[in-house]
């Protein structure tokens, strides 16, 4: 669209410029006798100042248009953030949190991350490891009521003794409450060392 303004615009003054030049060119210089007997040269200067006058005109009208389209192109229409979006963003960044807690063995962000229930689950699943990585992809959001449920892919690496253990798999984090919590890991617990 901008592009299409701008073509119109050089044309115009193209055609603007063409018109003056070819005026130019039409009106022949008249030769007089002058007071002292000279021979002076006459030019019709109000054809000149015409010419550019129009030119300047049109010139400032067209950088003022572009101006105002540039001006009003510029803002983008701001939406409110939905009550589910932010529930979805407060889910993602719990799962994260205890991500971190857990590779950093953080038992305290655990339990308070954590409802009661969940904590026990987590800490009855989590073994010793000498070092662990794990990532998370989120891939769905349900929201029923107050509870929320996460499916998240994971992949973990876990080091222990010198032995290097990995696993993949598909998890449901389930949140309750308000903060959000977790309450339970279904299918693939992603803490859980494989054997």
């Amino acid at each position: 669209m901008r592009l299409r303004q701008e073509i119109l615009i050089y044309n115009t003054l193209k055609m603007q410029d063409t018109r003056c030049k070819i005026q130019d060119k039409s009106p022949q210089p008249t030769f007089t006798k002058g007071e002292r007997g000279g021979i002076t040269k006459k030019i019709n200067i109000m054809h000149h100042a015409s010419c550019v006058s129009v030119t300047s005109v049109v010139s400032l009208l067209q950088l003022a248009l572009l101006a105002l389209l540039l001006l009003s192109c510029g803002k983008k229409e701001v939406r409110p953030v939905s009550p589910e979006s932010k529930i979805a963003q407060e889910a993602f960044g719990l799962a994260e949190t205890i991500r971190n807690a857990y590779i950093k063995n953080d038992r305290e962000t655990l339990e308070r991350s954590s409802t009661k229930d969940g904590y026990r689950e987590l800490i009855g699943v989590i073994k010793s490891f000498d070092s662990a990585e794990l990532t998370f992809t989120p891939t769905w959001v349900e929201i029923e009521d107050s509870a929320v449920s996460l499916n998240i892919s994971w992949k973990s690496t876990w080091v222990v003794k010198d032995k290097k253990i990995e696993d993949r798999g598909l998890a449901v984090f389930v949140f309750e409450g308000r903060p959000l919590k977790l309450s339970q890991v279904l299918r693939a617990n992603p803490f859980r060392q494989a054997e």
